[in-house]
């Protein structure tokens, strides 16, 4: 199951963030994102468990946790759009909003 980790603290860090999700089970990977010309967090994360009954109790127990100086939020991640406006295939319409 993939989590959507919201508010995040900036100064967290990848091996922080699967550290923390790794009290309640195992993880596959955990990714904050960052902005892609700065290189800075951009104050949210996936994070993958491939057990469903870990991930639930992530959600159970973590959401609204304290990690770093926040308190985060977790929710099980929607599936990217794969017509968005900001997808490759529509690139050249990004002005036209």
């Amino acid at each position: 199951m993939n989590l959507y980790i919201g508010n995040l603290d900036y100064g967290v860090t990848n091996d922080m963030l699967r550290d923390f999700f790794e009290t309640v089970g195992e993880v596959s990977s955990a990714k904050i994102i960052t902005d892609k010309e700065t290189g800075r967090s951009r104050g949210f994360a996936f994070v993958e468990m491939p057990n469903d009954a870990e991930a639930q109790k992530a959600l159970q127990n973590l959401n609204g946790a304290d990690l770093g100086k926040r308190q985060i939020s977790v929710t099980e991640a929607r599936p990217k759009p794969e017509n968005d406006r900001y997808s490759n295939n529509n690139r050249n319409n990004r002005n036209r909003y």
